[in-house]
């Protein structure tokens, strides 16, 4: 016998029933005419219950079921070739909730007329639902190592982490303050890790970042055809963070409008998706950040009072780095041994002049800095320690003005490779730094008097008029 469905039209039938997917027929009036073994495998409904009726049966609230295909047989949802595919939600007849891929194709007949559609649909829900166990597990994760991630000993930070403990034993709305860099976000994982709801979902929204006429959407949610572009329906970081914590930076750069939306979201303890009319109930911590002035900001209406003090309950400063120097060194070999790591580079610590200067320095982009800084000398370091040299150029004292090492063109420089002109360059900023001290300029570099004199050589800067100068300088 020879299974071949296009000449014995009699064989479709067991073929599509062995099918995993699901396959059900309609006709022109949305009407099931058949439906498959796999349609019933994945929605638990027998062919005897929903053959001859409506390809709507399956729709609900909040679940819109296969409504798209009503809308290709009416013409109201027009494709150039009669075909669509939509992502759906549904409920099994056991009260599963289940989320399918549909496709679907119009079919015409010989007068050309719409004869019904041909509709298959896959079972996403364990996928979908793994997905999500795994972001969460991650984002978990995260949490967990936040408070052991914050880094520091001194009063201020010891402050920081009394307020975190107090913040995280309760379930109020937090409000970080503080600079760019400061670490808000660790401090509101760290709340979350710290709380009873661990366990449940941490999303973080960076306000700033997302267009207004967007922010709402990714807020609350929307529906399918709230706007231009809205193909199906959307649940917002509220819904998402249901039963967790959302963090929500950069609070200071909304508008009023979303910030009176804000505002009956956590009095009512309700959201509405954009071009819904049905509300819906969500359990959510919120904590807040900014690196703004809020209350000059309220002084001169340009942000709402009456939100201001409903997300200003409990108030943590995150200090500057600069107001906490002591926690610089503990920083710094912090981010060392996490650069080591990433960058498979065995570097183990930093000179002593070097961490004096991260110690000087005012840091206006504070940890954040600190650690870009870092990051920039794993670049150049050589060696397992970190010199003054590999740190950018800003956090190096300027070099004077008298010593214009390189003032005198060099035509050997022309004909070096990239590594020996980067090699030369670091000779050349060492001597500045030094003052023309070869002594002091080796030891900048992690060498020996030696070799610096043989590389002095090599690149010809060890000239009559260089020493000179360099003895003028050191004299």
């Amino acid at each position: 016998m020879e299974l071949n469905f296009r000449k014995d039209p009699s064989i479709l039938g067991n073929v599509v029933d062995a099918m995993a997917d699901g396959l059900f027929t309609v006709d022109a009036g949305g009407r099931i005419v058949a439906w498959s073994l796999g349609a019933e495998r994945i929605t638990g409904y027998a062919g005897s219950e929903v053959v001859g009726r409506s390809c709507r049966v399956f729709e609900g609230p909040d679940c819109k079921g296969f409504a798209t295909l009503s809308e290709l047989l009416d013409g109201t949802c027009r494709t150039r070739d009669g075909t669509c595919e939509q992502e759906c939600k549904l409920f099994a007849k056991d009260g599963r909730e289940l989320y399918l891929h549909g496709r679907m194709r119009v079919v015409a007949g010989s007068d050309g007329r719409v004869a019904g559609a041909v509709v298959t649909f896959s079972d996403l829900t364990e996928f979908l639902r793994a997905n999500e166990r795994i972001a969460l597990l991650e984002e978990q994760t995260k949490s967990r190592d936040a408070i052991d991630k914050i880094v520091g000993r001194g009063a201020a930070m010891r402050e920081v982490f009394r307020r975190i403990r107090l913040a995280a034993a309760g379930d109020v709305t937090v409000f970080l303050s503080g600079d760019t860099g400061t670490g808000k976000e660790l401090a509101a994982r760290a709340i979350h890790s710290l709380s009873a709801r661990k366990d449940r979902p941490f999303l973080a929204v960076n306000c700033s970042a997302i267009p207004e006429s967007l922010l709402e959407s990714v807020l609350f949610g929307h529906v399918k055809g709230a706007f231009t572009g809205a193909t199906r329906d959307q649940i917002g970081v509220f819904e998402e963070a249901d039963g967790g914590t959302l963090f929500l930076d950069e609070i200071g750069d909304t508008t009023p409008l979303t910030q009176l939306k804000l505002l009956r979201a956590l009095q009512e303890r309700e959201v509405q998706r954009v071009g819904d009319s049905h509300p819906r109930r969500v359990n959510v911590r919120l904590v807040t950040a900014t690196n703004k002035d809020l209350r000059a900001m309220v002084a001169a209406s340009l942000f709402r009072e009456d939100f201001f003090y409903r997300i200003h309950v409990f108030a943590i400063e995150m200090p500057r780095l600069r107001d906490r120097r002591e926690d610089i060194p503990l920083l710094t070999h912090s981010f060392i041994d996490q650069l080591a790591s990433e960058y498979h580079k065995p570097v183990k610590g930093i000179a002593r002049d070097a961490l004096q200067r991260l110690v000087d320095h005012d840091w206006p982009g504070n940890v954040r800095e600190l650690r870009n800084a870092l990051e920039h000398a794993f670049v150049l370091v050589e060696g397992e320690t970190i010199m003054l040299l590999d740190l950018p150029v800003e956090l190096r004292s300027p070099a004077p003005a008298a010593l214009d090492v390189d003032a005198a063109p060099n035509p050997t420089a022309a004909r070096l490779s990239s590594d020996e002109l980067h090699e030369r360059g670091r000779i050349l900023d060492a001597l500045a730094l030094a003052r023309g001290n070869k002594t002091q300029a080796a030891k900048l570099l992690g060498t020996s008097r030696v070799t610096l004199w043989k590389k002095l050589r090599k690149f010809r800067l060890d000239t009559p008029d260089r020493r000179r100068r360099s003895a003028n300088l050191t004299s």
